[in-house]
């Protein structure tokens, strides 16, 4: 797959993604630069950008599944961190462990580029029409 525009100020761009390397049948992989304005004491990547991470490739799973007219909206994430993240490139990966029609249960990990593994997680995600998201945004911005 080719590398997404990060746009200044986009999410992708905010949390330093820096391809899709595939999505399909469920499963997807993004490459990430964590930089060291998304880490504290002693060079460890915050948390909240792995959750970013990880919760990002188990929507973009979830989109390689069920198309681009779902939006893959967050019910419950859960991340169990294994070993520190560092600046450099991060791998998350994710993929849809079981669906219905509106509601799927995805996982999802991130690894650094020697495969160490450093965090897992587990979502639960309404699969809402892209077209209502929409509506309902317009409608709450008057």
């Amino acid at each position: 797959m080719t590398d997404e525009s990060a746009e200044p100020g986009s999410l992708p761009h905010t949390l330093g993604q820096h391809r899709v390397v595939f999505m399909e049948g469920g499963r997807a992989q993004i490459e990430y630069t964590a930089g060291m304005h998304m880490a504290h004491s002693g060079g460890v990547v915050q948390g909240g950008f792995i959750t970013g991470w990880i919760d990002a490739a188990m929507a973009h799973a979830a989109i390689s599944q069920f198309g681009f007219d779902i939006v893959p909206m967050t019910l419950e994430v859960k991340i169990s961190f294994f070993a520190p993240a560092r600046p450099g490139r991060i791998i998350a990966e994710g993929w849809i462990e079981k669906s219905g029609k509106t509601t799927c249960f995805a996982e999802g990990l991130i690894k650094d580029t020697s495969g160490a593994l450093l965090a897992k997680g587990t979502s639960t995600l309404r699969l809402m029409p892209r077209t209502k998201v929409q509506s309902d945004a317009a409608a709450a911005m008057g």
